[in-house]
């Protein structure tokens, strides 16, 4: 492999991207659990929070891995991106403490006071998933602060907190049994058209953004080259649905379904985006290439990557194997 000036900074964004899907998806699902804390019973809390637990502070890895590197990696894009949200990025920092803090402390505090350290968690997961959603709005409109692009940020934070919770429900859907999974599985059918909305909205407003990304998905032939990316999403959504219709199974065979999917569905939205705004970094106004640091600090980046990366996946993927199987009652006694 040729590590120059064209070849470390792909690598670096499919990196980047590959670390902030990930993070999508796993922080995604325990946020989705804490979104879901004030429809459960104090004792289903206990077992929604017992699912999460092995996980969600390793989950939050990977946001941390995809800021680094575009500190590192993309500096210039990095001041841009952050200066522009410098709000939304404070909204979330708080909710990501309170929900540790929370996390914590529901542990160890009275039982009397339990049940004002599950509202705060939900407070920091309402708040994070909030963050998120309007920082992606913001993004894709390129970082303007008109009226109408906090309007549309305003929708997208709405669809990304109820794509969270879909998730989280299928999340929980797979990780227990019972009259939990049967009201989680009342949550997730409610929760797709969230993710279709959500879906939906992105989908229709980023050709909007430009002429550029109009014609790289309706000009021919990519119209025809990319058609398989809506037709997927549409058969994984019908999929979704039928299964949710059928859930919980007597055998508990197909639980695992909804949060595949749900994964795949994300997976799809995440391949759309990644090929709308290559190769810019900030939307229509800095490509990845010119917003690179320097090739040489590149490549020292990249050899302490080769190292930390496997690391992290390998201790994720480790988690996720011990700790498979179904959630057991919590117990703090």
């Amino acid at each position: 492999m040729i590590l120059d000036a064209t070849t470390l900074p792909l690598i670096f964004v499919t990196l980047m991207g590959l670390s902030i899907l990930l993070y999508v998806i796993l922080d995604g699902f325990d946020l989705g659990v804490g979104l879901l804390m004030p429809f459960a019973t104090p004792e289903e809390r206990d077992r929604m929070i017992a699912s999460i637990g092995p996980f969600w502070d390793a989950n939050e890895t990977w946001l941390v891995l995809a800021i680094g590197l575009l500190l590192v990696a993309f500096p210039a894009a990095h001041g841009t991106i952050l200066t522009a949200l410098y709000l939304p990025v404070t909204v979330m920092l708080i909710g990501l403490i309170l929900r540790g803090v929370a996390f914590e402390f529901r542990a160890k505090a009275p039982r009397t006071q339990k049940p004002w350290w599950d509202r705060a968690f939900f407070a920091g997961s309402l708040m994070t998933a909030l963050s998120q959603g309007f920082m992606l709005g913001i993004y894709i409109l390129g970082l303007r602060w008109t009226l109408a692009s906090v309007a549309f940020a305003l929708l997208t934070a709405g669809a990304l907190t109820v794509a969270y919770s879909f998730i989280g429900a299928a999340w929980t859907i797979l990780k227990t049994d019972g009259a939990l999974q049967t009201k989680a599985v009342r949550w997730a059918r409610g929760g797709i058209w969230g993710v279709v909305l959500g879906m939906g909205s992105v989908s229709l407003a980023t050709p909007l953004t430009s002429d550029r990304i109009m014609d790289k998905w309706f000009g021919f032939p990519e119209i025809v080259l990319l058609a398989p990316l809506p037709l997927c999403s549409l058969a994984l959504i019908v999929m979704l649905w039928v299964s949710l219709r059928n859930l919980p199974s007597a055998d508990d065979r197909f639980a695992w379904l909804p949060f595949v999917g749900a994964i795949g569905l994300m997976a799809l939205g995440f391949a759309g985006m990644a090929y709308s705004f290559y190769p810019y970094i900030v939307p229509e106004q800095m490509v990845l290439y010119d917003a690179a640091a320097a090739p040489e600090s590149l490549r020292i980046i990249f050899y302490g990557a080769l190292v930390v990366i496997p690391v992290i996946l390998a201790y994720t993927v480790l988690a996720y194997v011990i700790f498979r199987g179904k959630a057991t009652q919590l117990s703090y006694d």
